[in-house]
């Protein structure tokens, strides 16, 4: 019996290694291919390991491209943007979960159902809109528009509905209001599940293309995303800055991921296990 469960663990842990592989090696060619010249990168057959690694790619993108502003901006963007959905998504969940108000399933349901609609067929509606704003070419076009998630909804309204309804009561026989009950004891409760949210919040925003691309006119506006893609010509695409410049865009990703995949964790977890 034992000899199975090992037989069977190590097929499992095979299976594993090869999809960690498959997922890992076109960031690990990536990387390797940014220290390549354009003649190498293009060269066939290709060549796996640079032959004469070269930095000057980096320099080349952050003095040609004006690289430091698109860095700049999209952090801007991600900090601004990610706060706001994070707070608005746990103040909806909170009035979702907890606050006892009229058709709140009915509407609650609504906003699920804004899940189904695909984002292109709001896109257009969504432009005009900022064109009468007169929001185009602005930031507020991009962090406004999506301050409402409803994944982050509904993620927080699934977590704060495990808290214990007699928590807050007590809370509110003490003179608690509802917004010091939010901030002292709901958000202190669910750290976990507001770094994971945090996460996924942070790579759909550091991502997202079409929605900047559309509303943005102004080189020094530009996001990491909008900025990729200026290496890309009609006649012409210098792969090498593209690598490179995809490069240094993961790099964000991964410090965020270093310092809450604690918390990231144990997010994942309670969502697993919480009935």
């Amino acid at each position: 019996m034992k000899k199975k469960i090992r037989i069977s663990n190590i097929i499992i842990y095979f299976i594993l290694f090869l999809g960690t592989i498959m997922i890992l090696f076109p960031f690990f060619w990536m990387f390797i291919s940014s220290f390549k010249t354009m003649e190498e990168i293009v060269a066939f057959p290709p060549t796996f390991f640079p032959k004469a690694p070269t930095v000057q790619n980096y320099i080349n993108v952050w003095k040609e491209m004006n690289f430091d502003q698109y860095f700049l901006n999209s952090i801007f963007v991600l900090i601004v943007k990610t706060l706001i959905i994070i707070y608005t998504s746990v103040l909806a969940g909170y009035v979702f979960s907890k606050l006892q108000l009229k058709f709140k399933n009915g509407i609650f349901l609504i906003v699920l159902a804004t899940m189904m609609v695909p984002y292109p067929v709001t896109i257009l509606s969504l432009y005009q809109e900022m064109v009468w704003f007169q929001w185009i070419d602005s930031y507020k076009a991009l962090i406004i528009t999506g301050v409402f998630n409803t994944f982050g909804i509904f993620v927080m309204k699934q977590f704060i509905t495990s808290i214990p309804d007699s928590l807050i009561e007590s809370a509110r026989l003490d003179g608690c209001g509802e917004f010091r009950i939010l901030h002292k004891i709901i958000m202190p409760l669910i750290k976990p599940a507001l770094s994971a949210l945090a996460i996924f919040i942070c790579l759909q925003i550091w991502n997202d293309f079409l929605w900047p691309f559309l509303v943005l006119n102004s080189d020094k506006k530009y996001t990491i995303p909008v900025g990729l893609a200026l290496f890309k010509g009609r006649y012409y695409t210098d792969y090498a800055k593209q690598l490179t410049g995809a490069a240094i865009t993961i790099v964000p990703v991964l410090v965020i991921y270093l310092f809450l995949q604690k918390q990231f964790v144990e997010g994942i977890t309670m969502a697993g296990l919480k009935e």
